[in-house]
């Protein structure tokens, strides 16, 4: 316990002072036992991460690895907008490229669609694509609609320049 010590103070005065001093010995033991407690009893929460899979190394493949029939692309755009096609360079234009939004099952559903009209479903490949404008939570949302759809066979590139211009033409 806390112990207050009285001294009386000497001096020629006739008034006799009292110096009252607090030992704080105890009350310092008692906060580092509750810090220990604590720190004995708290849950450390680990981050929740997903996992990304990356290629292999070595050489990259030549040519194309994925039929435009094999995969479906995803664009990421600003205002929570998303597009997406299966076309090629030549055959994209304004009607390809399809928008839908982060509602729903939709996005697990056009990857779903996607994947049974694919020729070589093992081949079968989301590619994902986020413009400057996106945001990182639509990312993640993409990222999860993959995960629930449960494919396996996913890559993340930039935006390619005939893909921009028809995404623009849409946009403005």
């Amino acid at each position: 316990m806390a112990e207050v010590i009285a001294q009386e103070k000497q001096g020629g005065s006739k008034q006799r002072k009292k110096l009252i001093r607090v030992d704080m010995t105890p009350m310092v033991d008692l906060g580092f036992l509750l810090i220990t407690f604590f720190m004995f009893t708290t849950n450390f929460t680990k981050p929740n991460v997903m996992d990304l899979g990356l290629p292999a190394k070595g050489n990259p493949p030549s040519g194309p690895v994925v039929d435009q029939k094999n995969q479906v692309t995803f664009i990421l755009g600003k205002d929570n907008r998303v597009f997406y096609h299966q076309s090629n360079e030549k055959d994209l234009n304004a009607t390809n490229l399809k928008e839908t939004d982060f509602s729903g099952v939709k996005i697990s559903k056009i990857i779903s669609e996607a994947y049974k009209n694919a020729p070589v479903p093992e081949n079968f490949t989301v590619i994902v694509k986020p413009t400057d404008d996106a945001s990182y939570k639509n990312f993640v949302d993409i990222l999860d609609n993959i995960a629930i759809s449960k494919k396996e066979r996913y890559g993340i590139t930039d935006i390619k320049p005939w893909e921009k211009k028809i995404y623009t033409e849409l946009t403005q």
